[in-house]
């Protein structure tokens, strides 16, 4: 019996710990990479804004040819929603809608995902010209952790895991452009 108290205990602290570590991480992420492409800035920005363009650079859309993808409203305006449902666990369910455009600069992206995970992140390209023929790409995603959750935020950098796949679809990126 004693063996047992001391056990829930011991449990109970853990827990304890636990949440009241939570309290003190980071509930927040910022993930961004960047490339330099030989085209104009208006051609870059006119190709970025339309959502369906995605599907020939983005590493998530090239996981899983066969996902079924419904879109509503006019690609490339705000309002326009791409939805995405995969058997591809790395891929799942969700749906992005285009929420701001700064013509020319930057377009601003809501990400609801629903499967394997509900959460809302979200997403932006920005682009900047350097010289009539050299434009600056920005691929930012920013997320947030609900607490008692965000202690996951320990355990994963967030900054490689994305990274390396908003890099690589920058890469694709520029490989289509140039």
């Amino acid at each position: 019996m004693k063996t047992l108290k001391i056990i829930g205990i011991v449990i109970i602290a853990l827990v304890a710990m636990f949440l009241i570590t939570a309290i003190f991480v980071p509930k927040e992420y910022s993930v961004t990479r960047e490339v330099l492409i030989n085209k104009s800035n208006s051609e870059i920005f006119n190709y970025l804004k339309y959502l369906k363009n995605q599907d020939n650079f983005s590493v998530w859309s090239k996981m899983d040819p066969n996902m079924k993808k419904e879109f509503k409203g006019t690609d490339g305006t705000i309002g326009f929603i791409s939805s995405w449902d995969s058997d591809n666990k790395d891929v799942g369910k969700g749906e992005q809608e285009i929420i701001k455009i700064t013509n020319g600069k930057r377009i601003d992206f809501e990400l609801r995902f629903k499967e394997p995970f509900e959460e809302t992140d979200y997403a932006y390209f920005t682009t900047e010209e350097i010289d009539s023929i050299t434009t600056k790409v920005v691929w930012g995603l920013n997320g947030k952790m609900n607490y008692p959750m965000n202690i996951m935020m320990l355990f994963m950098n967030f900054d490689d895991l994305l990274g390396k796949d908003l890099e690589a679809g920058l890469n694709n990126l520029k490989n289509l452009s140039e």
